[in-house]
């Protein structure tokens, strides 16, 4: 099978693993490396090492929902994701070659001035890779190749990661960001419970083929004696189209060019040789996973070490990248002596959950009991039952903003809040209030009048993007400063 020049930046960039660490992740996928550029624009000593001999290869997650899109934003790769990528095409049915009916992917929805993307953004997995990977070079991240972890072991202070080659390296926390089969979380003994949400295997491969248009999701449903479905997808950004097959149970799947020209031929009005070339791909079976814990000691899981989803509904790499975003600035904080570890906790305590509501949704997405729409593009996510999650006010109709909520963006007053919250630190935001607070040391402010989404308070705007805490004044500021390891001054 082919490979593409694209991909031949992904060599073993000789990395000296005589030495040790604050953090070392384990897996360069997007998981791995999104959690590498939050650590590095925090100056954090951390090392990504991957199995692999360089990045994975094959579009894979190709589906950025709305509020990864704002994580890309503030991790400095959003300008190369939206230049790599574009909009999901409308999908065209087929049957006995016409075109016979259209098929929206998802439920549109409008823009608005606190949500600035409001659709999915396709994306192949291999650039997502490949533009945070540059991000990760650029703040000077590092990423050693051709390591395989065969052992984790830890004590009070830290824990040393023994590898098939090489020699081990000693971190004081390590992120098990390996994938569904991580070995990291089998060395750690937690278990994983989930099920196999369809028997079927599956095909996906990307491909180079004609007689297709680039303007359209084609889709052949299954006809009598052919197996399975059959969905063509054009993947923006490339030249490229991924096939997507549905075979019988049992079915041994043939991934080679001749195989995966048999398939489309006898699902299409297609012939063998419109498929010119295959340039990946792999075969599964659509399952759930969910682990019983996120953390053990120094050791935390996260992406599909964590969590794994069906295809269905785009939450996967999604779900993972936020779980990166949610850590990065946690461990910052403890490293940098200004959290207590026990901050780390928080993490497990935010994140299973929403994995969890996340496996729900994709697995009803997958059996067609919902559709991808609002729930799937995920800017409704929070925090609100976190112990992080503070709220004084009282009396506050149902739709109000809450400690725990993301924060919306807009501008006011000629301040773009997106802009205001860029990067890992505190924002302490005041709105549509004479109060004057003061921001403990380290924390940055902006001040803006009323805002539809915000009312009218104080407003503490976590690393991540999330409110913290919110109150009508200052009252109880500086009692939840010194709860996440802030200064009140």
């Amino acid at each position: 099978m082919s490979m593409t020049s694209h991909r031949d930046m992904n060599v073993d960039m000789n990395v000296d693993m005589n030495v040790d660490v604050d953090v070392l992740v384990v897996g360069a996928g997007p998981t791995g490396l999104a959690l590498g550029v939050d650590l590095a624009r925090q100056g954090v000593d951390a090392l990504v090492v991957e199995r692999g001999e360089g990045l994975a290869p094959g579009s894979r997650g190709k589906g950025l929902q709305p509020r990864t899109m704002e994580v890309f934003e503030d991790l400095g790769v959003l300008d190369a994701i939206r230049a790599a990528g574009g909009g999901y095409p409308v999908g065209m049915i087929w049957q006995d070659g016409e075109r016979v009916g259209e098929h929206q992917m998802f439920d549109p929805a409008e823009p608005s001035d606190d949500s600035p993307y409001n659709a999915p953004w396709m994306v192949p997995q291999w650039r997502t890779q490949e533009i945070l990977f540059a991000r990760l070079r650029e703040l000077g991240g590092r990423v050693a190749f051709g390591r395989e972890v065969v052992s984790a072991d830890q004590d009070e202070n830290g824990v040393t990661v023994g590898f098939a080659s090489g020699p081990p390296v000693r971190a004081r926390y390590v992120v098990a960001a390996d994938g569904g089969r991580s070995a990291v979380r089998r060395a750690l003994g937690i278990a994983m419970a989930g099920e196999t949400l369809d028997p079927h295997p599956m095909l996906v491969a990307d491909v180079r083929i004609t007689g297709l248009d680039r303007d359209n999701w084609h889709v052949f449903p299954p006809r009598e004696g052919t197996g399975g479905f059959l969905a063509i997808c054009p993947l923006a950004g490339t030249q490229d189209f991924q096939v997507v097959a549905q075979f019988p149970e049992g079915t041994d799947v043939d991934l080679s060019l001749d195989g995966v020209r048999k398939t489309v031929a006898a699902r299409s009005h297609l012939s063998p040789e419109a498929v010119t070339e295959v340039r990946w791909a792999s075969d599964f079976r659509p399952r759930t996973g969910l682990a019983d814990r996120f953390s053990a000691g120094r050791v935390l899981l996260a992406g599909d070490a964590a969590h794994i989803h069906s295809p269905a509904g785009g939450q996967g790499l999604n779900t993972s990248v936020q779980d990166a975003y949610n850590l990065g600035w946690k461990l910052g904080a403890v490293l940098r002596g200004e959290a207590p570890a026990s901050l780390l906790g928080t993490y497990e305590e935010e994140r299973r959950p929403v994995a969890a509501d996340m496996l729900g949704l994709s697995t009803r997405i997958h059996r067609g009991e919902a559709r991808r729409g609002k729930e799937t593009r995920q800017l409704g996510l929070g925090y609100r039952g976190s112990s992080l999650a503070v709220e004084t006010r009282t009396d506050l109709p149902d739709e109000a903003l809450r400690a725990g909520d993301r924060a919306p963006d807009g501008t006011v007053d000629g301040v773009r809040l997106f802009d205001a919250f860029r990067g890992a630190h505190w924002t302490l935001l005041t709105v549509g209030t004479v109060t004057e607070p003061a921001a403990p040391p380290g924390v940055r402010t902006a001040r803006i009048g009323s805002h539809e989404r915000y009312g009218t308070g104080v407003f503490l705007v976590r690393p991540d993007g999330y409110v913290g805490w919110a109150g009508a004044d200052t009252t109880g500021l500086r009692e939840y400063a010194a709860l996440v390891g802030l200064s009140a001054g």
